[in-house]
């Protein structure tokens, strides 16, 4: 005869094996995958346009949620404040995924209105595509945003069950790290593979390794090449070679200047920047030279991996500038070894003006 204790005991058994059978079922359909991964994007996406907007109180154009989403269509406080509510929310649904009613809702809302900017963007891409004001990748990168929302409303939306929060926590952190990763990789592509000359006051080509008989590397030699071009073209009426000393007597500089001579650039027309030792020196130097001369429109060439970064300190400091990727004589075999090293330079870049 079994008793009152031992059925009960049973029972409870019976219930907690149903439950944790349930919850592996239900773990393991697309959908709860896809919301596992959502609340790492949301967790990147929180973080990051909060940064942007907290950061600007502290640094005068620290504030890059243009990189991601452009609300300039706007009032500028007006998207300002969305992105803001939208951080918040996100990041409070990272925290506390098991959402209320009213919660959902007004996530959901927000992530909906991020979806719909991204592809206002994604339109307004192709329409300048269309027109030739631009010209290369024809992916824009609004349009891997546009789908990280929709990553986000699926994770809003599907309820998973209580538990397994250690497994969640780590897919969020692994998910956080890849989107740290895959943003910068996106942004070198997307923005930098993309065009965008016009005419300027100024072209500006960023140095590269020069050997110790005074020839350029390959790197450099594309770079020159590029913006000798530009000059060319009638693109711009000066042209300025800013980099460091090189492995010989000749400065990257100074090296750039004699090929851009033999390219047909007439010496007058050239500039001289022998202290840009790195992408830092180059734009401090560059934006104090531009000022005292007038100098406004500004075009600015180097390898498509390195342009984000190059945009992002010149518009710290003051200057918006177009970028023009170096046409590459062939594809550089050290190539993922320079765009891993740009991606760690991208985000030391990004939180340098918070360091105290």
């Amino acid at each position: 005869m079994i008793s009152m204790n031992e059925s009960g005991s049973d029972c409870r058994a019976l219930s907690s094996s149903e439950g944790t059978e349930a919850e592996r079922v239900y773990e393991r359909t697309p959908w709860t995958v896809v919301a596992s991964w959502g609340r790492g994007v949301a967790l990147f996406v929180g973080v990051f346009g909060l940064l942007n907007i907290l950061g600007e109180l502290r640094y005068a154009g620290f504030d890059a949620n243009i990189w991601w989403i452009d609300f300039r269509f706007v009032d500028e406080r007006l998207g300002r404040s969305v992105l803001g509510l939208a951080a918040v929310f996100m990041l409070a649904f990272v925290i506390k995924p098991q959402l209320s009613r009213w919660r959902r809702a007004v996530t959901l809302v927000l992530t909906i209105i991020l979806y719909l900017v991204c592809m206002y963007n994604v339109v307004v891409f192709y329409v300048l595509l269309a027109k030739g004001q631009i010209t290369g990748i024809w992916i824009p990168f609004s349009l891997f945003v546009s789908m990280a929302m929709e990553v986000v409303g699926i994770a809003v939306v599907v309820k998973r069950p209580p538990g397994g929060w250690r497994r969640e926590w780590l897919i969020t952190l692994v998910v956080l790290m890849f989107c740290a990763v895959g943003f910068a990789v996106a942004q070198m592509f997307c923005f930098g593979k993309t065009d965008y000359r016009r005419p300027a006051d100024v072209i500006v080509v960023l140095g590269a390794r020069v050997y110790a008989d005074g020839r350029l590397s390959d790197a450099l030699a594309d770079r020159v090449r590029t913006g000798c071009d530009l000059y060319l073209e009638g693109r711009a009426g000066r042209i300025v070679f800013s980099g460091g000393p090189g492995d010989g007597r000749f400065s990257e500089a100074e090296a750039m200047k004699r090929a851009a001579i033999k390219q047909g650039v007439p010496a007058e027309a050239i500039l001289l920047d022998e202290r840009g030792v790195n992408t830092q020196a180059t734009v401090e130097n560059t934006t104090i030279m531009f000022d005292e001369m007038g100098l406004e429109r500004i075009l600015v060439v180097s390898h498509f991996y390195h342009l984000p970064r190059i945009k992002m300190t010149y518009l710290r400091h003051g200057r918006d500038v177009w970028t023009v990727p170096a046409k590459e004589s062939y594809l550089l075999r050290a190539m993922p070894k320079y765009m891993a090293r740009e991606v760690v330079a991208l985000w030391l870049y990004y939180i340098r003006p918070l360091a105290p």
